[in-house]
């Protein structure tokens, strides 16, 4: 199957599930381990906008940085753009695969990917990543759950997230807020109607 490459400037949702639905955070602290790799392999040619990690797949909202800006190695082709991104996932896997005795793919096959064009699905894409938790009925309020962007996002504490970036596509804080909240009426709306026996 083509994927889409990732190329320098544009912005991308990535994401992925474990191999058979499988968990691929199976505790607490495999978060905490796949952020760190996040901050180790993918920010010196990424920027981070959003992120959302559930325990059998995770959605990614990134910009790959401007050609001026990637390190010298990936100008002069000895490195390709994604190599950062399989060298994060080989790392978590094997480390998953030793930590838990197990053998195998983690991930399933292909890195999913798609190329982001239109202000607009940048911000309803914020959106989505933040209420994956409530789609998904891993937690029952998104805006409590620990394993996205979203806390981040209200608090003025240091960040990897490109806040500044993001904010002025919702005009406020407060419209942040209320955006999500309304996406969240809409979504329970449509729950109610799907389980509307006819």
């Amino acid at each position: 199957m083509n994927k889409e490459p990732f190329e320098d400037g544009n912005y991308f949702h990535v994401f992925n599930r474990g191999n058979n639905k499988e968990n691929i955070f199976k505790e607490e602290i495999n978060y905490q381990y796949f952020i760190t790799l996040i901050k180790k392999y993918l920010l010196e040619i990424c920027d981070i906008y959003a992120y959302c990690l559930l325990p059998n797949h995770f959605h990614l909202l990134l910009k790959v940085k401007d050609f001026n800006l990637l390190p010298d190695i990936y100008k002069i082709g000895k490195k390709k753009i994604h190599q950062p991104f399989s060298n994060l996932f080989n790392s978590y896997s094997k480390s998953i695969n030793t930590k838990y005795n197990r053998t195998g793919s983690l991930f399933q096959e292909h890195l999913h990917r798609n190329k982001i064009q239109s202000e607009n699905y940048i911000k309803e894409l914020i959106l989505y990543i933040h209420l994956n938790p409530e789609k998904h009925l891993i937690h029952n309020d998104f805006s409590k759950y620990n394993h996205s962007s979203y806390k981040a996002y209200l608090s003025l504490e240091r960040s990897l997230l490109k806040r500044d970036e993001i904010l002025p596509y919702f005009d406020s804080i407060e419209n942040f807020i209320h955006c999500h909240q309304n996406k969240k009426v809409k979504l329970d709306i449509l729950k109610e109607i799907n389980e509307i026996d006819y």
